[in-house]
């Protein structure tokens, strides 16, 4: 193999109970979190990891199938497997930081494009969320979020206009939403109530997020209180898939006189 290869140093040990995938697995891991495979390094093919480590293609393909599965590796027709771009780690639950907050405090470069900023009468569904009344004047502003100048996430959120009208003619390309509410309208998430789930890409998202159609998306739809407990926002997110994780912090509370 060549330099820009793993290591042809790596031997499966036969005698162990570990599997010969997950050993392969595991060294790739290590040599991707190493730096010494980087973003965009093309991997050897089947043939070659075969003939480097002496393993069957079940081998191969069941330690590349995982590691695709879990973000660190894509595969290109015709062109080969590719190591991923790192995925990005957002906060689920711990804060109630907006996207913009929470990526600049990680270190990206944050930019936005408005796609639709305008009022609208609430749908029977917005409505819901929001507990209004069907057809009450809600700020609707669709955009795509983009991280280091890749677009990441296409999010549609609603505000009851009342709440802040001089939301609809702000300036949000590179501001967060949450300080404008803070700063410009006097009101303040209190809580908020976050469902995630999965969906695939269709044509428009797939041409907004520069990706596939049918890629997997992660879908996160919220309502934001105010300390009265009216809803504030509700927002629906697509996240690409290939390059979001989402970190959920658990505490476990012990009940007082109980162990």
């Amino acid at each position: 193999m060549s330099n820009d290869n793993p290591s042809g140093e790596f031997k499966i040990d036969r005698e162990s109970a570990v599997p010969y995938y997950h050993q392969l697995k595991l060294f790739l891991l290590g040599e991707i979190r190493s730096g010494r495979l980087k973003q965009g390094q093309k991997l050897p093919s089947e043939a070659e990891f075969c003939d480097t480590y002496n393993i069957s293609r079940t081998v191969v393909r069941q330690t590349i199938k995982e590691l695709q599965n879990e973000g660190y590796l894509t595969t290109e027709k015709g062109k080969g497997t590719f190591i991923s771009q790192p995925r990005i780690i957002e906060g689920f639950v711990q804060s109630l930081s907006g996207f913009y907050e929470d990526m600049v405090k990680r270190g990206y470069r944050v930019s936005t494009h408005i796609l639709k900023q305008e009022l609208i009468p609430a749908s029977h569904s917005v409505s819901h969320k929001l507990r209004v009344e069907e057809g009450t004047p809600v700020v609707t502003i669709s955009r795509i979020r983009r991280l280091d100048d890749e677009p990441s996430v296409y999010v549609t959120t609603y505000v009851p206009q009342e709440i802040c009208p001089k939301l609809l003619n702000a300036d949000l390309e590179n501001r967060s939403l949450y300080s404008f509410l803070e700063k410009n309208c006097g009101v303040e998430i209190f809580r908020g109530h976050r469902y995630i789930g999965v969906e695939l890409a269709n044509e428009y998202e797939a041409s907004l997020l520069n990706i596939d159609v049918g890629s997997p998306l992660i879908e996160l739809e919220s309502v934001s209180y105010l300390r009265d407990e009216r809803p504030l926002e509700y927002f629906h997110a697509l996240h690409r898939g290939d390059r979001t994780k989402f970190e959920v912090e658990l505490v476990r509370f012990k009940s007082i006189g109980r162990e």
